[in-house]
């Protein structure tokens, strides 16, 4: 039987240093992964948390886009953000959940990437009000953002066990229904916060009609800077593909 094909959108939680990029870049190409994630602003819950490298990390961004061929993206929170990140000639950008929640930086974002042709994920907001994830997404298109995404990562709720987030899978089909025709991404690392529990979730996802996952891989979980616990390896991404039987588009 023909494996199906997916996409897959991959790379560490946070971009740290060059080295770490450049060796999960690698790895993850040599999987035939095409698009490449890292975090460079960070939006943390506690003061004194690694909150990333910041600008910092665009010369790493842009080696990789051009010395491995892949499309590569980040988070941007505010305005500055994505004016570093339009001047770097950064393919894609993600908008975070907590983000996402906040209608005044949907605004401001939205006019920011205002005639830019980068293509922008949007994440559900972090709480389950399927409104605000709705009018992130309007906010996006009235600004004529023309290729707009989405993420599915989860909710925070009062029991979320045994995930991070709980996947509340009934919200995002309703949410699809809005916006029939978007590319819709499922990110199992934001809802499980334990690699052990990725498998489950991926193939509920597929199952479900995603068009493709948005898993966080790090060259050496064991010591990131954040979120190590839900990280792969560019080699145990490749075993959770095969036991998922797809292939990346």
């Amino acid at each position: 039987m023909e494996k199906k094909r997916i996409g897959l959108v991959a790379g560490p939680c946070s971009a740290e240093n060059r080295s770490q990029m450049l060796e999960t870049a690698w790895g993850l190409k040599a999987l035939g992964v095409q698009m490449f994630r890292a975090g460079l602003w960070k939006p943390r819950s506690r003061w004194g948390s690694f909150e990333g490298v910041g600008a910092k990390g665009l010369p790493w961004m842009t080696e990789i886009q051009r010395e491995l061929g892949l499309k590569v993206m980040t988070e941007v929170a505010l305005p500055r953000h994505v004016e570093a990140v339009l001047k770097s000639g950064i393919d894609m950008v993600w908008i975070g959940a907590r983000t996402t929640a906040n209608p005044f930086m949907m605004s401001e974002l939205a006019e920011a990437l205002k005639g830019s042709r980068v293509t922008v994920w949007i994440k559900n907001p972090i709480c389950p009000d399927i409104a605000l994830w709705i009018g992130a997404v309007e906010r996006l298109q009235n600004a004529g953002i023309q290729d707009v995404r989405v993420i599915h990562r989860g909710f925070c709720v009062v029991d979320s066990a045994p995930y991070r987030n709980a996947p509340l899978w009934e919200l995002a089909e309703l949410f699809r229904h809005y916006f029939p025709d978007l590319t819709y991404y499922c990110d199992p690392s934001h809802i499980a916060g334990k690699r052990g529990l990725l498998f489950p979730l991926c193939e509920k996802a597929l199952s479900l009609g995603f068009d493709g996952l948005f898993v966080e891989s790090h060259n050496c979980p064991e010591v990131a800077l954040s979120d190590s616990a839900q990280q792969l390896t560019p080699t145990d991404l490749g075993a959770l593909l095969r036991s998922l039987q797809v292939m990346i588009n």
